[in-house]
C-alpha cells in the first residue's frame, strides 16, 4: 500500500502506547523497585503485554503470547524489548507489585484530566461532584470470598468488588479499591478526601450515620438514598415554592441517632420526596446539602448513573469474565490494565470532532490494531476514500495534532 494522508509510520498500538510516556513507566518502576532481579522480562514489556491483551480482549496466556508474535521484528516501533511466553506472563502476573500498574493509571488520569474533564457540573454548583459505587466481578475460583448463598455442592466461587470514585465530569475512576465481595460498601467511606468544595453522591447501600456525621464536621457534601427501614424524626417540613420541580413531593429536615462508640448523638440532614415520571416511582433522598434546592438535590441523584453506565462500558468492551491467573495479584493487575485501555480510549474519544460510540471506537481499534493508519486522522473522516496520490508533508504524532487545535 503506497502512502497516503492515514499513512502513520507507527502502527495503531504504538500510536496508543505513545500517550505513555517512558518518564512516567520509570518513575513507576523507581518508586515500587519492580524491575529488581529482572533479566528479559521488564515492567515496561509486561505493561504493554497487558495493554494487548486488554485491547485484543483476550481470555488466555496463549492468546497473548501467540498475538504478540505479530510484533517479532517490529518491537523497537512499539517499545517492547522482550515478547513474553506463556510461564514468563504468568510468572511476572503473580509476584510484580499492582502498585507500578496502579501509579501507570494515575498518572495518566493526571496528565490528561485537562482533556477529559468537562467542567460545567461544577462551575453550576461551584463544586466538585465525584459519584461512588462498587461492581463485582464473580471468579470461577475461590480466590476470593463471594457474596450470595452456596451452591448445593457446598462449593461457591470467588468474587471482587470494584470500589470506584469518578468526577461527574471526566467520566473514568480516580480513586479504585479490591477487596473480597463480602466486603460491606460503606467501608469504602473511609477511603474518600473530605473538604468543603466536594458533593459526593452514592447509592443506599453506603448508609453510615457515622460517615454522614465526619462529612457534616468536615464541611463536605452527600447525597444518597435514604434505607427504606431508617429510623428518624421529622423536626421540620419546608413549603415547596412554586418555582421548583413539580416532581418533588416534601422537603423535610430530619434528625437521626448516630452510634459512636459509648456515644450517641443527633444529626440533622435533609429528606426529599422525588417522584420520577419517567419511570412511575418516588425516591427519598438524604443529604446535608442544605443551601441547594430541593429539585437540584433530585438531580444531583441522577448525575449517579453515569458510574453504572461506565461499569457497563468496561464490562462489554474488555476482558474481564477470564482472567488470565488464578492469584490476587494477576486480577488486580488485569483490572488496572483494564482501567488504564479505557482512560487511553476516553482521551482518544474526547480529542475526536467527530462523534464515535465508545463500543465502535475500540472494536475499530482492535481490528486495525497493527495497521499502519493516522488513528485521528482516518477517525475524524473514515468515510472519504484514502487518497493514494497526496502523501503527508509531515508525521504528527497521535495526539500531537489535538493539543495544537485544543
Amino acid at each position: 500500500m503506497g502512502k497516503n494522508k492515514y499513512f502513520s509510520t507507527k502502527s495503531v498500538f504504538g500510536q496508543l502506547i505513545s500517550l505513555i510516556d517512558d518518564s512516567m513507566i520509570q518513575k513507576a518502576v523507581k518508586n515500587y523497585d519492580s524491575d529488581r532481579y529482572v533479566k528479559h522480562f521488564k515492567c515496561k514489556d509486561h505493561l504493554f503485554s497487558m495493554i494487548f491483551c486488554c485491547l485484543e480482549k483476550c481470555n488466555s496466556l496463549r492468546e497473548v503470547s501467540g498475538g504478540m508474535v505479530g510484533l517479532s521484528g517490529k518491537e523497537e516501533t512499539v517499545r517492547i524489548n522482550h515478547l513474553p511466553k506463556k510461564s514468563t506472563l504468568a510468572d511476572a502476573n503473580k509476584v510484580r507489585k499492582v502498585g507500578f500498574f496502579e501509579e501507570i493509571y494515575n498518572s495518566l488520569l493526571e496528565k490528561y484530566s485537562s482533556v477529559l474533564s468537562d467542567s460545567r457540573v461544577e462551575i453550576a454548583l461551584n463544586k466538585k461532584v465525584k459519584i461512588v459505587d462498587s461492581t463485582t466481578i464473580g471468579l470461577f475460583k475461590d480466590i476470593l470470598k463471594c457474596v450470595g448463598r452456596k451452591a448445593a455442592d457446598g462449593k461457591s466461587k470467588g468474587g471482587i468488588k470494584s470500589h470506584s470514585v469518578i468526577n461527574a465530569d471526566e467520566k473514568v475512576p480516580n480513586l479504585v479499591w479490591f477487596t473480597p465481595a463480602t466486603t460491606h460498601d460503606h467501608q469504602f467511606l473511609e477511603k474518600l478526601q473530605c473538604d468543603e468544595h466536594t458533593v459526593y453522591i452514592f447509592d443506599k447501600g453506603y448508609n453510615d450515620y457515622k460517615a454522614f456525621a465526619h462529612f457534616t464536621e468536615q464541611k463536605t457534601g452527600f447525597v444518597t438514598r435514604i434505607k427504606d427501614n431508617a429510623k428518624y424524626e421529622v423536626t421540620q417540613k419546608s413549603n415547596i415554592p412554586e418555582n421548583i420541580h413539580s416532581g418533588i413531593l416534601s422537603d423535610e429536615i430530619i434528625e437521626v441517632e448516630v452510634n459512636n462508640k459509648n456515644e450517641k448523638s443527633k444529626l440533622k440532614l435533609r429528606k426529599i420526596k422525588y417522584y420520577d415520571r419517567e419511570h412511575k416511582r418516588s425516591f427519598e433522598f438524604i443529604s446535608n446539602l442544605f443551601e441547594f434546592r430541593a429539585d437540584t438535590i433530585a438531580a444531583l441523584y441522577k448525575i449517579r448513573w453515569q458510574i453504572e453506565l461506565l461499569f457497563k462500558q468496561i464490562k462489554q468492551n474488555f476482558p474481564l469474565k477470564y482472567f488470565l491467573g488464578d492469584n490476587e495479584n494477576a486480577i488486580k493487575i488485569q483490572i488496572y490494565c483494564v482501567l488504564i485501555v479505557n482512560l487511553l480510549m476516553a482521551v482518544i474519544k474526547k480529542s475526536l470532532k467527530r462523534k464515535w460510540s465508545f463500543s465502535n471506537l475500540v472494536s475499530f481499534c482492535r481490528i486495525h490494531l497493527f495497521n499502519y493508519i493516522h488513528l485521528t486522522k482516518f477517525l475524524e473522516s473514515p468515510e472519504n476514500d484514502w487518497n493514494m496520490d497526496k502523501e503527508n508533508d509531515g508525521q504528527l504524532g497521535l495526539f500531537d495534532s489535538y493539543l495544537a487545535t485544543g
